[in-house]
């Protein structure tokens, strides 16, 4: 593989918190000629499904990225993000009010329908259980241009559903 021929990929996924799961994942890069440039494991988060959010990023012609793609998903991981633009901008925030009680499942998807914006993370504490208040803490990922949307929308749901935001003091960008 020429040098000219590759060019770096991100592949977003989600492991079962289980030992094994993450070589598991690796293999498949490794037996199609991937060659891994990082690996960003956060095994205390997990993502809304419960799963552990592991981002690797790798060098691969495009034949062998689209092959690595179609093994790992024959190998059962569950691949969130694949190719995509790497995200340049991250914010977390934090919602209070009630979590539970207005829809927690769609609040969450609407994070996912506004384009160029992942939640990467999600924590939730619930100390009075689904009926009282609770508070949740969103990472969200975003491409630099849709950093102000990522805000618009959190703004706009936090309204509608009646909760309190927390924004972030500054955008970081990577």
């Amino acid at each position: 593989m020429s040098e000219a021929d590759t060019r770096s990929y991100t592949v977003r996924l989600e492991l079962v918190d289980e030992p094994g799961e993450l070589l598991g994942a690796l293999e498949p890069i490794a037996e199609n000629g991937g060659n891994l440039l990082s690996i960003f494991h956060e095994r205390g988060n997990v993502t809304p499904r419960g799963h552990i959010p592991v981002e690797v990023d790798l060098e691969a012609t495009e034949v062998q990225f689209d092959v690595i793609v179609e093994a790992l998903r024959d190998a059962g991981v569950n691949i969130i993000r694949a190719g995509a633009e790497r995200y340049g901008a991250e914010l977390t925030v934090v919602l209070v009010g009630h979590l539970v009680e207005t829809d927690l499942s769609d609040t969450l998807q609407r994070f996912r329908d506004c384009g160029g914006v992942s939640v990467a993370d999600f924590s939730l504490s619930a100390p009075a259980g689904t009926e009282g208040p609770s508070s949740a803490r969103l990472r969200l990922v975003a491409s630099e241009q849709q950093t102000h949307a990522a805000l618009s929308t959190v703004r706009s749901i936090a309204e509608e559903k009646d909760l309190r935001v927390i924004e972030p003091l500054m955008e970081v960008f990577g």
